[in-house]
């Protein structure tokens, strides 16, 4: 027999959990939340020294819970998140239990609900969320023969120090990757740095942050369904400042972009030929998003300058005209390789039929065809911004909606039920 019994239970004590925690309470309904580390523990320690988060302060927040530091313009630290998160869960009193893993989930056999085990033990509940975030099992891809070399994944990465002295590859040009690849090369590392496709956008254009034009331009609430087979996000970093990504600008100061790594032999990695077109794809999404708000502007009569340089296409670096293809990791002095190649969700503990073969979660806009179960905070969950401090409140106020909405189906069921047994 459980030992506790809750009407909903939430895993994971981030963003996600906490603003469904906040959204449940408002609604009176009656809920755990359920946490493995820390509030906010992966960003306590699955992130960088010298991250900068890629919003500007103005535009982050949490529903009813602002974001209020300094300069409005400026790129929070890892830290400065820590203490907003934990904050708003003091501000929301979200029912926390820290240091408790959620380590299997399943249905309640001949009963209604669920039974999760964990760490303290069985807890029954009604509904589960998982809330559990979309950076969850880093992704470090098996390369035949390996490297020799200190191999770090950017959730272990620290500071430039930590790694040993000498050049070094970074293998992937997400987020992660181009915010790492760009601190090495500005602490005097050789830096060689693996490029995939990618979306890159504008830091600020026409005196605008990127955040507020997704938002004026309605591209941050771009639902699943028009997104296509392209599960990534805008490129953007708030490092120093601020600024366009721009890969080939890094190649002009003298950082080696590479195509993505294929094999490891004895020493030398190869390299496939696709450098340019990542590149292109790259520029062709910047190109594209710089058209759409010059439609904008242009259809609103906005006072807004035009700003002709952002399109100014500087001529390519000689290493790009010819890309390497085979690289000698010794004989180029590389020491250590950072893996920025993303994170993979790790659902292994819900023994439910509720994953694809890929172990991906399958639902509509977080809503499972298992009644109860729900999933929260995952990158285009319902669309672009669902995973976004900004956007997780609209998929947690919709998914406590769901939830008490089956609460209040519950109680008239057993009101009517209650009703044809007193006339018997």
């Amino acid at each position: 027999m459980p030992a506790e019994h809750v009407e909903t239970l939430i895993v994971g004590g981030g963003q996600a959990g906490l603003a469904l925690s906040h959204m449940l309470s408002r609604r009176g309904c009656e809920h755990l939340v359920l946490e493995r580390g820390r509030i906010a523990e992966r960003w306590r320690t699955e992130r960088w020294d010298g991250l900068r988060f890629q919003f500007p302060n103005w535009s982050v927040q949490l529903p009813d819970f602002p974001f209020v530091k300094g300069d409005p313009d400026a790129f929070a630290t890892s830290a400065e998140i820590v203490d907003f998160l934990t904050a708003y869960a003091a501000f929301v009193d979200a029912p926390v239990r820290c240091g408790v893993t959620v380590t299997a989930l399943q249905g309640r056999e001949g009963a209604f609900g669920f039974l999760a085990q964990t760490s303290e033990g069985t807890i029954a509940a009604d509904n589960v969320v998982v809330a559990t975030g979309p950076y969850q099992r880093p992704v470090i891809p098996a390369l035949p023969g390996g490297t020799g070399l200190y191999e770090v994944h950017a959730s272990r990465y620290r500071e430039p120090g930590q790694l040993p002295r000498g050049a070094v590859l970074v293998i992937g040009s997400g987020a992660s990757g181009a915010q790492i690849a760009e601190e090495l090369f500005r602490a005097g590392r050789q830096v060689y740095l693996s490029v995939g496709r990618h979306r890159r956008m504008p830091r600020r254009y026409r005196g605008r942050d990127l955040i507020w034009w997704l938002t004026t331009l309605g591209l941050d609430q771009t639902p699943v369904e028009r997104r296509g087979p392209d599960r990534s996000l805008p490129l953007i970093t708030g490092a120093y400042g601020g600024h366009t990504i721009d890969f080939r600008q890094f190649a002009a100061q003298g950082m080696t972009l590479l195509g993505r790594v294929k094999t490891a032999l004895e020493g030398t990695l190869e390299f496939a030929p696709d450098l340019a077109d990542s590149l292109e794809f790259g520029d062709a999404a910047y190109r594209a998003f710089l058209d759409v708000a010059d439609a904008h502007v242009t259809r609103h009569g906005l006072d807004m300058p035009e700003e002709p340089g952002a399109r100014l296409a500087h001529p390519d670096p000689p290493c790009l005209a010819q890309p390497v293809r085979r690289l000698g990791l010794q004989a180029c002095g590389i020491a250590a390789v950072v893996w920025a190649t993303g994170y993979r969700c790790d659902f292994s503990w819900i023994d439910l039929p509720v994953l694809d073969a890929g172990g991906e979660p399958i639902h509509r806009a977080g809503i499972t065809d298992i009644p109860g179960l729900y999933f929260l905070g995952l990158q285009w969950l319902s669309r672009m911004n669902s995973s976004f401090l900004a956007g997780v409140g609209d998929d947690a106020a919709r998914l406590a909606d769901h939830i008490a909405a089956r609460r209040q189906a519950g109680v008239e069921s057993s009101a009517a039920l209650s009703g044809g047994a007193s006339h018997r």
